[in-house]
Parts: C-alpha cells; sequence; structure tokens
C-alpha cells in the first residue's frame, strides 16, 4: 500500500511530534510512525522527568554551551577544530561530516531552546522548578508541569488538531531514494503488512538502539548484557532510524561506545527506579570493597559516571551501604524511587549475609573507611569537603563513620536511558553525507541525532529532542513548498 504525504515522521516522542507539529502548522500534510500502541505511544518522553537545562523558561543555564564544548569529542585534530572558527559554509568536508559535537549544533540550540519551549507554551505546556530527587546540583534546571507525559499529551493533541495522521504498531524499516538520491519516502512495516509505503520527505525521530540487545552488543560492548533500559518506552527504541540512515551514506556523530547512564535497582520493575542516595554511605562491589569516591561533587554531575563504572564491575551491579546517619539526610527519601525496601539488619554481617558479599570483607571495609573519616560539620544539602584522610579511593564530601543501626543496603546496577550514537546533522537538521553533504529530503531529531560524547550535558536530551525536531519540521515543510513551486503548471 503506497500513501503520500509531503512529511513522514518516524518516532512519536519529543522530537517527533515537534516535527510533526511544526511541520503541520507549515501546512505540510504529515503522517507519524510509531512502533509502540496508542497505549504507550510517546518513546522515552512518555516516561521521563523532562529536566530542562535553563535558567528560566527563556535562558539555557551559565554552563550550557561550555559543558557540551568540554564533552565534544576524544583526541580532536586541533587543525579540524580550528576550522570552525570559520563560517560554516567555508568548513571543508572533513569537518562538516566530523564526528564530535558540532559547535554550532549547540549554539542553535541554545539559541532556540527558549524560542521552543515558548512556542510549546501554545499548545498549554507550562513550566516549573520544582523540586526533583536532585537534592544537590551542580546546575539549574526547571522541568514542565506534568514531565514528559504532559509534553507528548499536549503536543499530539495539538498535532490532531492539525491534522496530523498516526499509524500505531507502524515501524519504519527502509528508506526509498529516487534516482538523484533524494530520500522521497520509506518502507514500514505493521501487522497487516510487511510493505507499506509512505512517500514524502522523512524526519527519523525513533530514538536509540536502547531497545536493540545486538546493537548495544555490537557497540557497546560485553557488559551491556547487565544493561536495560531506564523506562519501558526505551525498549521500543531499537535503532532503525540510525540503522537506515547510515545505510544510505549518512555520517555517524555521537559516541556509539556510551550511553547515558542512570543508577537503578535491579530488583524494581517500575520505571526509573533510582537509587540516588549513595553520596551518603558508600558503594561497595560484589566482593565488599569500596571501587569509587562516591560523593567527587554534586549528585547530578557524578552519577553517570558513576553507573558506568558500576557496570564494568563484576556482574555488573554494587550495593549502597548506609547507617542510620541517612535520616540526617532532609527528604533523601526522594532520591530512591525503587519500589522495593532496601536489604535492612542490626549488624554489617547479618547485613553481608543477606546481600551476598562476605561478611569480613564488609566489616573490613567499613572499618578502613570509618577510620579515614574526620571530625567537621555535616552539610547534606552542598558540598561540604568532610572528607576522608588517606584512604583510596577518597571520599570528598558527606564522609561520616558507618557506626549507627540499622544498616540498610541497596542493590545497583546500571540503567540505558538512551544511546549517545547517532546520524550527523546540520543545524537544519538535515542529516549529512560523509563528505558534509546533504541527503536530500532527510532529517533526523532526538536520540537519533547524535551529539553527545563522554559526559552527558544533563537536561539538555529533551530539549534537544523539542529544538530540532521543530527546525526539522519547519524545514521539511519550506522544502516541500519551496519543491511544489518549483513545479511549472501543467499546460492546458
Amino acid at each position: 500500500m503506497i500513501r503520500t504525504y509531503d512529511v513522514i515522521v518516524a518516532g512519536c516522542g519529543i522530537a517527533g511530534l515537534s516535527a510533526a507539529v511544526s511541520a503541520a502548522q507549515g501546512g505540510a500534510k504529515v503522517a507519524v510512525l510509531e512502533r509502540a500502541p496508542f497505549e504507550e505511544r510517546g518513546g522515552n518522553t512518555r516516561w521521563t522527568e523532562a529536566f530542562l537545562r535553563m535558567k528560566n523558561e527563556h535562558e539555557v543555564s551559565d554552563d550550557f554551551e561550555e559543558h557540551f564544548m568540554a564533552n565534544s569529542g576524544f583526541h580532536l585534530d586541533p587543525s579540524l577544530v580550528q576550522e570552525t572558527a570559520s563560517p560554516y559554509e567555508q568548513w571543508p568536508s572533513i569537518v562538516k561530516s566530523l564526528s564530535f559535537t558540532d559547535p554550532e549544533i549547540v549554539a542553535t540550540l541554545a539559541a532556540q531552546a527558549g524560542p521552543t519551549l515558548q512556542w510549546m507554551k501554545q499548545f498549554g505546556v507550562t513550566y516549573s522548578d520544582m523540586a526533583s530527587y536532585l537534592i544537590t546540583q551542580s546546575t539549574t534546571r526547571i522541568s514542565p508541569v506534568g514531565g514528559g507525559w504532559a509534553l507528548l499529551e499536549a503536543l499530539a493533541k495539538g498535532a490532531d488538531e492539525l491534522g496530523v495522521e498516526f499509524f500505531y504498531e507502524t515501524t519504519a524499516e527502509e528508506l526509498i531514494q529516487n534516482e538523484d538520491g533524494r530520500i522521497v519516502g520509506l518502507r514500514a512495516t505493521s501487522r497487516e503488512s510487511r510493505n507499506h509505503r509512505f512517500m514524502g520527505a522523512v524526519v527519523l525521530a525513533c530514538g536509540g538502539f536502547e531497545g536493540n540487545a545486538e546493537m548495544q552488543a555490537r557497540y557497546l560492548g560485553p557488559a551491556s548484557r547487565y544493561v536495560r533500559p531506564v523506562a519501558r518506552g526505551g525498549y521500543y527504541n531499537r535503532g532503525e532510524g540510525i540503522r537506515m540512515g547510515l545505510a544510505v551514506g549518512a555520517a555517524p556523530c555521537g559516541d556509539f561506545t556510551e550511553y547515558h547512564a542512570e543508577p537503578i535497582d535491579p530488583r524494581s520493575g517500575v520505571s526509573e527506579p533510582i537509587v540516588f542516595m549513595f553520596p551518603y554511605g558508600i558503594l561497595v562491589d560484589q566482593n565488599g570493597r569500596r571501587f569509587i569516591d562516591e560523593a567527587s561533587d554534586a549528585v547530578d554531575a557524578i552519577y553517570e559516571n558513576i553507573s558506568r563504572v558500576i557496570n564494568r564491575l563484576p556482574g555488573g551491579i554494587a550495593y549502597a551501604i548506609c547507617d542510620a546517619g541517612l535520616d540526617d539526610v532532609p527528604n533523601w527519601q526522594r532520591t530512591v524511587r525503587t519500589d522495593e525496601k532496601p536489604y535492612q539488619a542490626d549488624t554489617l554481617a547479618q547485613l553481608a549475609g543477606q546481600i551476598g558479599v562476605s561478611a569480613d570483607n564488609l566489616e573490613r571495609t567499613v572499618a578502613e573507611f570509618n577510620a579515614a573519616t574526620a571530625s567537621g560539620e555535616f552539610k547534606p544539602l552542598e558540598k561540604d569537603g568532610l572528607a576522608t584522610r588517606g584512604l583510596q579511593p577518597p571520599k570528598s564530601n558527606w564522609a561520616r563513620p558507618i557506626a549507627k543501626p540499622p544498616y540498610r543496603a541497596w542493590p545497583i546496577s546500571s540503567a540505558n536511558c538512551f544511546t549517545f550514537g547517532g546520524l550527523r546533522c546540520n543545524t537544519s537538521a538535515q542529516v549529512v553525507d560523509h563528505d558534509g553533504r546533504v541527503i536530500p529530503g532527510l532529517y533526523a531529531a532526538g536520540e537519533t541525532m547524535g551529539i553527545y560524547y563522554g559526559r552527558y550535558t544533563g537536561a539538555t536530551s529533551v530539549l534537544r529532542g523539542a529544538v530540532y525536531g521543530r527546525i526539522a519540521g519547519i524545514h521539511a515543510a519550506e522544502n516541500c513548498k519551496a519543491q511544489s513551486a518549483a513545479i511549472p503548471e501543467a499546460l492546458p
């Protein structure tokens, strides 16, 4: 079956809906393809708190561009990086297709974040700096009231009112090119057929590959066996958009060997069962030994790296150990969202038996840690410099003896919020090839668009999806109009 539209959007999360709505506002006839059923539409957006790295609903945080560029790639050739000081049109092709965080992409993201948030307000979205599970923070954040679910519902309603057509349980599989190499549509599968054809310009906004075990093993390596998506929506993200783009010659971008990691309780089946209380205790491996500084910075600055380190431990698991002193931390319960109770015991030996680690090792680890703590004022809601002395690895803040029962432990594994690897795009969200040339008719946004390296610039993923989804929709609609205007009217 062949269906013809101006714009085909693969994906129904924040990126896909932003693209669909903006394209429809531009007068385009739009279709949205979504792998999930209606009841579970929305990918990761449906489940996220949707934190936004903003000072307010108009301005990004002060460290926004700085953090991105500090994590723009690894051992980059400085002669190539220097080329980015020139206007984009003058960049050589190898720079336009280089796998690094493009400063033009970041600058556009920063400049368009505020206007995009204002654009979403017309659909009923509101914003707040409401309290979150991050009780210590290194930057500023706001969030939409109602989180990602509210964004999804608001934009989907707007799409419906604009006449956007949705096709659920329909998976984009293969891009269709004409003889000139322009993308003119895609082939999709559904329960009814494995050969649906949707014709039009294509926006790939169907997530990363956190729901694809084969791609994770290929790109992330053997330790990916211990990783699962942080929320149910991630299971629908299986990398088709990335695969399709690469198959037609798209340049890759983003770190294909990494992912945005969160520490979760592996016993829990709820969405995002995070365990963020570990800075106030210690972390031990399956042998009962510490392996990292649990509090080198505010929790929002360190949890990703700690989660990745945990993933590389034997079994991909660690345990957060604390005593009754955790109750001295105001609202610590906000930092734990698992529905499973912690292991609890009156002695460390009993606790070790419950979590399956050596009691002798755990008792020795705690004794060595306690001996290295120092006197000082405990300030749980700010970095207090209350550090260990002469201990490796050290603990830089909130280091107090673990000596007051009951003792508690939470298991922690690493969850995959989203993968970093994706497609290289320009500031119009057009996908480019290995020579830095635009692949006409093809756009990417959200997780399908690669941008992150090293450390994730927290609270920017939803922004990336909204900003570049909107840009993709606007550009695709305008390009469709331009193409139609260029076609001469038939002679009478």
